[in-house]
């Protein structure tokens, strides 16, 4: 194994992790938009670990961070009192911090996933010139 694939497996399980608490979270909820939304979203997550393991490619592991990032904004923007989404401010919780801190894990994980391979693809370019 080499360093790279610590990254990959890293990633894998951040993802996994924080669609594990989304489910759970979806299953406390009394808010039926809520529950669909965690508990398709936690399916995804968790789904997504999968491709991150396994290593099917750039577009796939783009597509993960992309909807990470919605993820993160949407709970971002629903903690902001009077905002378009709930009208109202969210609380912060212990298990809402949580989640974001494994899905902002993955985000970094799987940046640094896209430039690595970014930068072996170039390099392996420049020595195939040479």
């Amino acid at each position: 194994m080499n360093k790279i694939d610590i990254l990959f497996y890293a990633a894998a399980a951040t993802t996994a992790i924080a669609g594990i608490i989304h489910v759970v979270l979806g299953y406390d909820s009394s808010r039926i938009n809520t529950q669909i939304l965690f508990l398709v979203g936690g399916a995804a997550q968790i789904f997504w670990a999968v491709p991150m393991a396994r290593k099917w490619g750039p577009v796939w592991y783009s597509v993960g961070l992309g909807g990470t990032i919605i993820f993160i904004l949407i709970w971002v923007i629903t903690r902001i009192p009077d905002n378009f989404i709930t009208g109202r401010g969210g609380r912060i919780s212990d298990n809402g911090i949580l989640t974001e801190v494994f899905q902002i894990a993955f985000v970094a994980l799987v940046i640094a996933i896209l430039v690595l391979e970014r930068k072996s693809i170039i390099k392996g370019m420049k020595t195939d010139r040479s």
